[in-house]
């Protein structure tokens, strides 16, 4: 394993994640898309060297966060445009279809109002600068002290997260649940690309690529359900679209139940 490498991994995500909030114009929104992705795939790095590189890892990996969640409400107006026309080609029926073909006009407004409202272009800017400033302290943690034997540790302990959250959505069927299973299969799935990177020998990845897609598609339905609400800006249409949502979600539930290892009990 090179430590090098591992330090060029998160250097290069986070001078990916700079440049990606540099964008604009119909850019600009699949800029912070890929930029909270980069984001995430070096605290993905991060969490598996922390304990060798020094203090500085949590601190740098604490901030990333906190960037990455005020970046979340600019991300949210395209990941439902997004959503809406990847479900459209699902749908199954006419009136369904026009129902998020009507939705996904009123995402394209929302979105387009959020892009040039005030304060949008200095929040990019201000995380742009939080980010320089990120990538010169990640450029200084202890790299050379990292083992193998950490990042080795480090990803089983990702693997075994990963299958507890698989038992417990499987088994109790709560929408977090569903959720922190797809966000651990995300961070294993990273993790394993960071030990590749490192030329780290790796029997078994521990997750299923196929399932990490199909939790994504759950993600999807559980985005409009989200925007379905007493709240929603679809307003006639609400009803219908979170029923479509609904039953959809538990048809992609079933599906990934069928594939998956036999869960165990879960309290």
């Amino acid at each position: 394993m090179t430590t090098e490498a591992l330090r060029d991994h998160g250097l290069a995500e986070l001078a990916a994640a700079i440049d990606h909030l540099g964008r604009h114009g119909s850019h600009v929104h699949t800029g912070i898309h890929q930029a909270r992705k980069a984001i995430r795939r070096t605290r993905a790095l991060l969490a598996l060297v922390a304990a060798d590189v020094g203090p500085g890892a949590k601190l740098i990996d604490r901030e990333l966060r906190r960037a990455n969640r005020r970046l979340s409400p600019l991300r949210d107006a395209h990941a439902l445009v997004e959503t809406l026309d990847r479900l459209r080609t699902k749908a199954r029926d006419e009136p369904t279809r026009t129902a998020l073909a009507h939705a996904r006009g009123i995402a394209l407004r929302r979105r387009a109002a959020m892009a040039h409202g005030p304060g949008f272009a200095q929040a990019l800017q201000h995380e742009r600068a939080i980010l320089v400033t990120l990538r010169a302290g990640l450029s200084g943690l202890a790299w050379d002290n990292v083992a193998t034997s950490t990042v080795v540790d480090a990803l089983a302990a990702s693997a075994r997260k990963a299958d507890a959250a698989r038992d417990r959505a499987c088994a109790h069927d709560d929408d977090q649940d569903w959720h922190r299973w797809r966000r651990r299969m995300r961070r294993l799935s990273q993790q394993h690309r960071v030990a590749l990177a490192a030329a780290l020998p790796l029997s078994d990845a521990g997750f299923d690529k196929h399932v990490t897609e199909q939790l994504g598609v759950l993600q999807d339905l559980s985005l409009l359900v989200a925007h379905c609400g007493k709240d929603s800006p679809f307003g006639e249409s609400r009803a219908a679209l979170r029923r479509f949502a609904e039953r959809a979600l538990a048809r992609q539930r079933k599906r990934i139940r069928s594939v998956v290892a036999p869960v165990s009990s879960v309290p």
